[in-house]
C-alpha cells in the first residue's frame, strides 16, 4: 500500500506541518495493520487540492471499516499585513506534543485491499484542522487549537500522475540511472542541522525513463547528489517513480539553499523580495526570507506545455512579480545574515499554486473557458496588495479577482457543478497582466467555505 498526502483548504493558511507517529487501519474482523513504521514529517499545505507520495508499506488483504493516528510536534502559520507598522507579519500556532484525543481519522467507506497493491490518500481537512483567534492572524494569543481531522480513502486510480514534486537527489544515481530524492518537507534541513529523525520527510525512489523530458539540465548525466530537483511523475505499483519530466532550476548544487512558497513583498530598493517558506532546504530556515534579486534569472516552471496558447501574455519577471505568487527561489549564500544584508537570489521560478474563491463570471476566451474568481479578503494577493511603499498596491487593479483559464487538459475534478456563486479551488501558474490576475489552470476541485 502507498499512502499519498493531499489536503482540503482554503486560503487562510500558509503552511501546516505535523510530524506522523502512527496510523492505524482495523479491519471487520478486529485485526490491525500499522501503516508507519517510524515518524515522518509532512506539510499539508503545498498539496491542497493535489497530491505526493509519503510512504510505501505492506498491509494484510482484508476489508478495513476504522483508522487511528497519532500525531507528535505540529504547527499550521499564516501571514498577513499589519496596517499598524506597514509590514507583514507570519504568526505561527504549534504544540510540542499532539494529544491522541485531538485527532480523528475518517473513512468515508470501507477500504477494500484485494490486490497486490493499493494506494490510499490520507486527506487533512484544514478548515476542521486549525482554529485560532477568531481567524485573525494579527492577533496573537493562546487562543487557538489544532485538532488534526483526516479522511483516508481508496484512490480508484492505482498509477497516478504526480506533479510538482520538489526535493533534493540525496545519494549519486546507480547505474541504471535510478535515484532518490528526499523530499522539500524538512528532511534536507534535519540532515544539516541534526534536528534527529523525528522531522525526517518522505523519501522518493525515481527512476527515469526513455521519454522523460529534462528541463534545466541536458539530460540524466547532470542528476548528481544535492541537485534539487521539480518532477512530475508516474507511481508504480511498488511505490516507487517514473519520472516524466525532471526539471532543475539551479543546477549548482554547492551550499544550495530554497525558498518555495508565496512572495510576501516586493521592494524595488535593493531590489528585495520576501518569500515565505512553505517548504525549504538548505542552510536557511527562518519564517521570511530576504531576497536580493538583482542578479537572479526569472523564469517560470515548465510543468505546463500551453503558454504559448494563452489568449495573454504569460509572462513573470522581477517588474511584474507581486505579493501572492508561488515561487521557488534559490541562494547560494552560507548563512543568514541579519537586515540590512540580503541573500543574493540566484533563481526566482513562477511554480503552480492553489486559490480558493467565489466564481462570478463565466465565458470564454480564446478556446478557453474563463472562470472570474473573487477571492476572501484574507487571501494573500488582496491582503498583501495594501503594503506600503515599495509594495504591490501600483500593480495590480483588482487584487480581489483571478480570471481562471481551463482547457481541454484541464482535470476537472469538481462534483459540484462550476456556477455563478459557487465555491472552486483552481491549481494552475498566477500570473500579473498588465494588473490582472490570471491563472492557467491544471486543475479544479470542489472549494471550501470560506
Amino acid at each position: 500500500m502507498t499512502v499519498l498526502t493531499t489536503s482540503t483548504a482554503n486560503d487562510q493558511l500558509s503552511e501546516f506541518d505535523m510530524v506522523l507517529n502512527s496510523i492505524t487501519l482495523t479491519s471487520q474482523s478486529g485485526s490491525t495493520a500499522s501503516l508507519i513504521s517510524a515518524p515522518i514529517s509532512a506539510e499539508f499545505l503545498h498539496v491542497n487540492g493535489v497530491s505526493e507520495p509519503l510512504l510505501s508499506v505492506t498491509v494484510p488483504q482484508g476489508v478495513y471499516t476504522s483508522a487511528t493516528a497519532s500525531v507528535g510536534s505540529e504547527a499550521f502559520k499564516c501571514v498577513a499585513f499589519d496596517p499598524s507598522n506597514g509590514g507583514v507579519t507570519p504568526h505561527t500556532f504549534d504544540y510540542g506534543y499532539t494529544p491522541q484525543a485531538n485527532v480523528t481519522v475518517s473513512l468515508p467507506s470501507p477500504i477494500t485491499i484485494a490486490g497486490n497493491n493499493a494506494l490510499v490518500q490520507l486527506n487533512l481537512q484544514v478548515s476542521q484542522s486549525a482554529s485560532y483567534n477568531n481567524q485573525n492572524c494579527l492577533t496573537t494569543s493562546s487562543n487557538f487549537s489544532i485538532t488534526p481531522t483526516f479522511t483516508l480513502t481508496l484512490a480508484s486510480d492505482t498509477n497516478p500522475m504526480e506533479v510538482g514534486l520538489k526535493g533534493l537527489i540525496n545519494a549519486t544515481p546507480e547505474p541504471d540511472g535510478s535515484f532518490a530524492v528526499t523530499a522539500a518537507e524538512g528532511g534536507q534541513d534535519c540532515a544539516a542541522s541534526g534536528c534527529g529523525a523525528l522531522e525526517i520527510g518522505p523519501v522518493w525512489q525515481v527512476a527515469a525513463g526513455a521519454d522523460t523530458v529534462y528541463q534545466g539540465i541536458g539530460g540524466s548525466a547532470e542528476l548528481v547528489t544535492g541537485v534539487a530537483v521539480d518532477m512530475d511523475a508516474v507511481l508504480q505499483p511498488d511505490g516507487s517513480l517514473l519520472a516524466k519530466r525532471i526539471a532543475v532550476y539551479d543546477a549548482n548544487p554547492n551550499n544550495l539553499s530554497a525558498t518555495i512558497g508565496p512572495v510576501t513583498a516586493v521592494f524595488g530598493v535593493g531590489p528585495v523580495l520576501y518569500g515565505f517558506p512553505t517548504e525549504d532546504f538548505g542552510a536557511q530556515n527562518d519564517d521570511m526570507y530576504p531576497f536580493n534579486f538583482s542578479s537572479a534569472t526569472f523564469q517560470i516552471s515548465g510543468q505546463f506545455g500551453n503558454l504559448q496558447t494563452l489568449p495573454f501574455p504569460a509572462s513573470f519577471s522581477a517588474t511584474n512579480m507581486v505579493p501572492g505568487q508561488n515561487i521557488y527561489a534559490t541562494t547560494h549564500s552560507l548563512v543568514l545574515e541579519p537586515p540590512p544584508i540580503d541573500m543574493p537570489a540566484t533563481t526566482v521560478t513562477l511554480i503552480p499554486q492553489t486559490i480558493n474563491g467565489t466564481v462570478t463570471a463565466i465565458g470564454s476566451e480564446g478556446g478557453f473557458t474563463t472562470y472570474t474568481v473573487t477571492l476572501a479578503p484574507y487571501d494573500l494577493f488582496p491582503d498583501l496588495a495594501v503594503q506600503l511603499p515599495g509594495g504591490q498596491a501600483n500593480l495590480l487593479t483588482n487584487p480581489n479577482t483571478v480570471i481562471v483559464y481551463a482547457d481541454i487538459n484541464t482535470q476537472m475534478l469538481n462534483t459540484t457543478p462550476l456556477a455563478v456563486g459557487g465555491v472552486v479551488r483552481s491549481y494552475g501558474l498566477v500570473f500579473n497582466d498588465n494588473g490582472t490576475l490570471r491563472m492557467d489552470c491544471a486543475q479544479i476541485n470542489d472549494g471550501v467555505a470560506e
